[in-house]
């Protein structure tokens, strides 16, 4: 199974919604689906405490992602071997917490639905276990032009 969910909180987060995401993205960046990533919802003490464990921050954030690869794109499952799962044959990309809290609290700040502010966070996580970040203004616009190309393929809008 290419994601993993675990949903520690019982939150509203649909399956077959992260699916979605999760392919769209692999189809954007013409991704076969040989790869797989573990997804958590967790509540804001669990993130807040693997934030400050794992980048000295004490405060609750609403993703955190943990790659497993160092140069995932251009992907080539040949330079990953050593990150193939044997039980299902897939590279795994990596790990994403999600604080459902923190997600629905963005959504109704932002003045969205709840559905787009989890569709966007895991395509933000999956788009850093890709090897994205937003640490530079040039690489946070192609960041942020990737999200919001994927999310409109998947009419997934603001608003």
């Amino acid at each position: 199974m290419p994601i993993e969910l675990y949903d520690d909180v019982n939150s509203n987060i649909d399956k077959s919604f992260v699916d979605k995401i999760f392919y769209a993205t692999l189809k954007h960046f013409g991704m076969p689906d040989e790869v797989e990533v573990e997804i958590s919802i967790v509540d804001e003490d669990t993130i807040k405490e693997v934030n400050k464990t794992t980048r000295q921050i004490e405060k609750v954030t609403d993703v955190l992602s943990f790659p497993t690869l160092n140069h995932p794109l251009p992907y080539n499952k040949d330079e990953h071997l050593d990150d193939v799962n044997p039980d299902t044959g897939n590279v795994m990309l990596g790990e994403l917490l999600l604080c459902e809290k923190r997600a629905k609290e963005q959504a109704k700040e932002y003045g969205h639905s709840y559905e787009r502010e989890c569709g966007y966070l895991v395509l933000h996580g999956l788009l850093h276990l890709l090897g994205f970040d937003h640490i530079q203004r040039e690489d946070k616009l192609e960041m942020r032009k990737h999200e919001e190309e994927i999310l409109e393929s998947l009419g997934i809008v603001r608003g």
